[in-house]
Order: structure tokens, then C-alpha cells, then sequence
């Protein structure tokens, strides 16, 4: 494991201590989406063999010239502010990594102060890996804390932690803590401003759409009435994912007091060019598309906006996507014969959530069912005519039509199970409801497959 791919899941983690069961006691059924997607977000970490974390707060003591990071060799933290003094987090700081962020960052002409060992960890650092130290997450730990410097420096020192990670070269995630806009409510602790949801939309929107550098690009002015915190974490998180695929996934967002709470995923380590076969790196996005497009609509309902990133996916294509469990039992394809979309990423999109969702063989997929399921693409070249000597069901799809070609039906190649053409011409015209014995037309069409690794 070598250079970006030491990154093997990088976030975005909500601090309020209200989140700590301890601490908010009944008000936490106020906040019950954002403490089960954290117990998502810490299972991705898990799930990825993440050794160390490496989390920067909003909240850490800062220095206006230098980036902080705490560094007494066991980092400890608890809630007796927030009046549950007997709940506790403890990690071993990762020195090792500490050491190559400082050394990376003093190339660039950047410091890091290491704050004094009777600092503990603020709460911008400390709610995050109570959760992680609840949900089981075991391993060493580097917490830092921003500066005054200006936004552009914060994007260069994610890139000396990215540059420090890929040097150390062990499976590290990063998580970048802070909150939303301060001001969505009347009641909220900052006061009110009706444009201060703008911030939280661009930000949401832009991990939706698997284009978070556009978080760089907000308005200073609407950063400023939103109040937010965490803005900074979120511009080193960008630093520190540039290089690496992006597989954008937000997990939930929620503004119960009128400060928004924001769980989301820039990169995952299973998701990358390397967890799928027959596809080179600049293809290797399809499948994650697929996923993010379902975990999107899902969840939220709405269906993303994707970016055509690669020429395969700004092309004009068919597609099939496939939905299978862990098992390898299908839950869902949906595809089209021709292209009705003007790219393929946008094909794509479409035909994933209709196969999660109306595939009518299957009930729509549920939120707790993503975790389980696999994904494989179907990009279909242009069909030809064929003879029944011409199929070959190992390499060919086939598309059957009666004569008049109202009916049709298709069934894609390499399918388990299905070894003769008869076999399969029979069912691709049982599937279109073509009466046995009719008299049929046949084509033949190429697949190229995309698909994740369990």
C-alpha cells in the first residue's frame, strides 16, 4: 500500500456533546440520526483497517501562524464541562505520524506547535472519537487544530498530511471535525439568519454530487452569516484527499437546535480503483457511481447530479446495473437497450435507482440493506444482427423481437447457469412474453463489466 492509497477513508464528523448519550440524555432522541450514522462512519473505518486516525478540530487552541496538535503520548479527553465528568476517551498518539506531518509541513513552510501534555483534547476532538471508541474502532490517534493563516494555506497542509501518510504508509484515515452553519433556527445558539442555510446547502450538495473541491469555493460573506465552524477542517480535509478517488456519500444531515450536524464520507478506501476488476483507474468510478446514486436516493430520496469525469462516462451508452448481496443472491437490474440519457453517467444514475427500487421482482431496497450489497455495471456496445449460429452466450447478450418488433427481450452474457444459446434465447423471449414458436429476430451485443469486489 503506497502514496494515496495509505488513505484508506477520509470524513466529515459532527462535535456537538450533545451527541454523547452521557451528556444529553433525553435530548439525544433529537439527534438519533446523527449518532446511528456516526456508528456507520466509525464501521467504514473499521471495515477499511484503518491503524490510525488522524483528526483535526475547530476547537483545538490555536496559534496564528502555526498549525497545533496535541502530543502527549496517551490523548485524553472527557465530558466534565457538559456535566458527565466519568465519561472518558483515552488513544496512544500515533508519534510516528505526528513526526512526518511536522517534518512534511516544515517543507512547505509550515509549523506545528505541539501543545503542552496537561491539554486535553477539546470537545471538537473528543466527540468524534467517542464515537469511534464506542462503536470499537482500536488504534492510535494524531489530533490537530487549525490556524489564523489564510484558506489556501489549510489546503497545503492537508497536502503535507496526505504527503506524511503515503511516507509512514500504513492504513490511516483522516476526519475532518466541525459543524454547520450556527444560525438555521430563531432559537439557535448564534441567533438567526434565514440565508445561513445556503452555506449547509452548498456544502450538502457538493458531497452529494461527488464534487467537494466546490466547498473551497463558497462565499467568504456566506461562511461569515452562517456562523459556521468547522469550515477550515473541512479545506484541510480537501488537501489531504487530493490524489485520491472520490467517492462522496453523505450519511446524514440534520439541524434539530439550529446548528447543522453533517456525516459524510470524501473518499473510501473499498471503493477505490483498485476494488474492481476488468477496469482501469480512469473507468474505475462506474460502480462507486452506481452505489452513490442508490445510498443517495435512498436515504434521502433525491437522485444526485453526476459528473461525467472520464471520457466512458461523458459518452453516449446502454447500461445494465446489477444490485447483489454479499451471498450473490440479486436484489435488483434495471437497464435500458438504448441509450436515453445524453452521457452514460447520467444512464447510469437512472438505471441504479430503478434497479433498487422498481425492479418489480423485488421490494424496494431499505436504508439497513446498503451495507450488504454489491455493484456491477453493464456497459452495452451497439448491438448487431445475428444468426442462431452466431450467439454464444458466454461472450454475446443477446435481444429477441417478434417479427413486428413490438415485443422485445434481452439477456446479458456470462450469466451462471445459462450454457446453451437455446437456453438463453428462451428465456430472453420468455422475459419479453413472446409466445413459444414464433418466429424470431435475433441480435447479439457485447458487454463491458464493471464490478465491486466483495
Amino acid at each position: 500500500m503506497q502514496g494515496t492509497n495509505s488513505i484508506v477513508f477520509s470524513g466529515i464528523a459532527p462535535h456537538p456533546p450533545i451527541m454523547v448519550p452521557e451528556v444529553g440524555r433525553d435530548a439525544i432522541s433529537e439527534v438519533l440520526g446523527s449518532i446511528e450514522a456516526m456508528a456507520e462512519f466509525t464501521r467504514r473505518i473499521t471495515e477499511n483497517r484503518a491503524e490510525t486516525v488522524v483528526l483535526v478540530s475547530p476547537h483545538a487552541p490555536l496559534e496564528r501562524d502555526s498549525f497545533v496538535a496535541y502530543k502527549s503520548s496517551r490523548l485524553h479527553g472527557d465530558f466534565a464541562n457538559f456535566r458527565a465528568p466519568e465519561t472518558e476517551i483515552e488513544f496512544e498518539l500515533d508519534q510516528e505520524l505526528l513526526d512526518a506531518i511536522t517534518e512534511s509541513a516544515a517543507e512547505d513552510g509550515y509549523s506545528v506547535s505541539g501543545l503542552d501534555v496537561r491539554y486535553e483534547l477539546d470537545h471538537g476532538s473528543a466527540v468524534p472519537l467517542y464515537f469511534l471508541q464506542r462503536n470499537g474502532w482500536q488504534g492510535r490517534v494524531v489530533t490537530l487544530g487549525y490556524s489564523f493563516l489564510p484558506n489556501e494555506d489549510h489546503v497545503k497542509f492537508g497536502n503535507c498530511i496526505r504527503r506524511a501518510i503515503a511516507a509512514v504508509n500504513r492504513p490511516t484515515a483522516f476526519v475532518a471535525s466541525g459543524d454547520l452553519s450556527h444560525r438555521l433556527k430563531p432559537e439557535a445558539p448564534a441567533g438567526f439568519n434565514p440565508a445561513a442555510k445556503g452555506f449547509d446547502e452548498q456544502v450538502v450538495n457538493a458531497i452529494r454530487e461527488n464534487a467537494p473541491e466546490r466547498i473551497a469555493e463558497i462565499d467568504p460573506a456566506l461562511r461569515g452569516l452562517a456562523g459556521e465552524c468547522g469550515y477550515r477542517s473541512m479545506l484541510i480535509a480537501l488537501g489531504v484527499i487530493s490524489g485520491s478517488p472520490q467517492t462522496c456519500d453523505v450519511l446524514h444531515y440534520e439541524a434539530p437546535f439550529g446548528v447543522g450536524y453533517l456525516v459524510a464520507q470524501l473518499t473510501n478506501a473499498q471503493r477505490s480503483a483498485d476494488d474492481f476488476e476488468d477496469v482501469d483507474k480512469s473507468e474505475a468510478e462506474l460502480a462507486a457511481l452506481a452505489r452513490r446514486a442508490v445510498e443517495t436516493y435512498v436515504r434521502s430520496g433525491e437522485q444526485i447530479k453526476p459528473r461525467a469525469d472520464n471520457e466512458l462516462l461523458r459518452s453516449r451508452a446502454a447500461c445494465f446495473v446489477s444490485l447483489k448481496t454479499r451471498d450473490g443472491d440479486l436484489r435488483g437490474c434495471i437497464g435500458t437497450i438504448e441509450a436515453a440519457k445524453p452521457t452514460l453517467a447520467e444512464e447510469l444514475v437512472a438505471n441504479a435507482v430503478n434497479a433498487a427500487t422498481r425492479d418489480p421482482r423485488f421490494a424496494p431496497v431499505a436504508e439497513h440493506e446498503l451495507q450488504d450489497l454489491i455493484y456491477s455495471v453493464d456497459v452495452l456496445e451497439a448491438p448487431e444482427p445475428a444468426t442462431f449460429e452466431e450467439l454464444d452466450p458466454t461472450t454475446y447478450g443477446v435481444i429477441v423481437e417478434d417479427e413486428s418488433g413490438f415485443a422485445r427481450g434481452l439477456l446479458l452474457p456470462a450469466i451462471e447457469g445459462i450454457e446453451t444459446v437455446q437456453r438463453q434465447v428462451d428465456i430472453a423471449a420468455r422475459k419479453a412474453g413472446i409466445p413459444t414458436g414464433t418466429p424470431l429476430k435475433l441480435s447479439r451485443f457485447k458487454v463491458h463489466r464493471y464490478r465491486e469486489r466483495k
